[in-house]
């Protein structure tokens, strides 16, 4: 007699998960390996020791979310114009406010020896130190729409109208490199080995710059936005949301220009709505419209079924450091964590 494994089989049987009344908006594990999903209604909810708690870190919805620089805890921003620390007890401590203007982007970087943190407001991005004192506020020539650190802690890129900015945060200029392309991009990710800064735009397309020779890079043909951009441990390969499987394009051998993307998960007509590459192997999570998530095996093709549909459309995924566990969460407020480890 055959038997049918559920999709939720590893949901079920490796998994923690609640519902929640607010949407999931981010999601991510701090430095100590605890993750937390950044809902809606303005709260921050942790799992730890097998239970949940609820942080409540704005007057209003939470918009971004991101690891702390110390070794516990989170920072993020609100509708409220609220930049907050939310430490491991619980307690939140407020960086930086902004009035009436929405804390729309977090990001952070730490190694140990620098510690950095960034929020955008506006047409700003500010920059601050592991204290939480202000270092400098870099301008931009309209509304940032996309926040991320390159892999050493150098430099800081936004995303906004008309291509992308890349500043080096030790300047004493603060003259940025304008990577410059017409049209609104919504999004930008930095490869792993700091050469190519890649956005994802609003017509349905991603746009890239290779630094070390200028060469633009135009990967269009999706029949949504892009709103995952995930570069694989290697950079190899960058996975991608907007369409009906997970698109990676491949960053080797010349590509991606003249290249053709790999899809995986693909089939149906359900929209791919995240992606997160693993931290450690070539493999990416994808999550879909459906509320359906899978890890799929970027060389062979294999797909692990992770969660079944049915909780709404998944927007939130997030390995810890080792690839040990994946957090992801739904629209509808569901959220769980999955333990890889001994698999």
């Amino acid at each position: 007699m055959s038997q049918t494994i559920s999709p939720d089989h590893l949901l079920d049987a490796r998994g923690t998960h609640a519902t929640f009344d607010a949407f999931v908006v981010a999601a991510c594990f701090d430095r100590s390996g605890v993750p937390g999903f950044a809902l809606g209604d303005g709260t921050i909810r942790t799992l730890r020791g097998g239970a949940w708690h609820s942080i409540a870190a704005h007057d209003g919805g939470t918009l971004a979310l991101a690891p702390d620089v110390v070794p516990a805890g989170f920072v993020s921003g609100g509708d409220d114009g609220r930049l907050v620390r939310a430490g491991a007890d619980g307690r939140v401590t407020e960086l930086a406010t902004f009035g009436m203007k929405w804390v729309e982007h977090v990001a952070s970087f730490s190694d140990g020896r620098a510690a950095l943190l960034a929020a955008a407001v506006g047409r700003q991005v500010h920059l601050f130190d592991a204290a939480g004192a202000r270092l400098k506020t870099l301008s931009h020539p309209s509304s940032v729409t996309g926040l991320v650190f390159d892999a050493r802690g150098k430099r800081v890129a936004a995303s906004h109208y008309n291509g992308a900015s890349l500043w080096f945060v030790a300047s004493r200029s603060d003259n940025p490199r304008l990577l410059e392309w017409k049209g609104s991009h919504v999004g930008i990710a930095i490869s792993p080995d700091g050469d190519s800064v890649i956005t994802a735009m609003q017509e349905n397309a991603l746009h890239g710059w290779r630094l070390s020779d200028g060469q633009h890079m135009r990967m269009s043909g999706y029949p949504a936005k892009t709103r995952a951009l995930s570069f694989s441990r290697g950079g190899r390969w960058l996975a991608t949301s907007g369409a009906e499987s997970v698109v990676l394009w491949p960053f080797f051998g010349g590509g991606p220009m003249g290249k053709a993307p790999t899809e995986l998960a693909g089939g149906a007509t359900v929209l791919c709505t995240d992606a997160a590459c693993h931290p450690q192997h070539e493999a990416v999570a994808a999550g879909f419209a459906d509320g359906m998530v899978v890890l799929a095996d970027i060389g062979s093709g294999r797909l692990l079924p992770v969660a079944g549909p049915g909780r709404g459309a998944v927007s939130a995924l997030a390995w810890n450091t080792d690839g040990s566990r994946l957090a992801f969460g739904t629209e509808s407020g569901f959220a769980a964590v999955i333990d890889f480890s001994g698999h």
